[in-house]
């Protein structure tokens, strides 16, 4: 029979994880709901 063995180090530098998040698109959304609302209240400006 063949045994193994198996061997887990630690790395020696820090395991870094980066988290982009992206929140562009309800940003967006927002400010054209709000600005539709604006003219729609203000029909008579535009």
């Amino acid at each position: 029979m063949l045994s193994g063995c198996v061997t887990v180090n630690a790395p020696s530098e820090p395991i870094v994880i980066e988290l982009n998040i992206n929140i562009t698109a309800e940003v967006v959304y927002r400010l054209a709901e709000d600005a539709g609302n604006t003219i729609e209240e203000n029909a008579d400006i535009f």
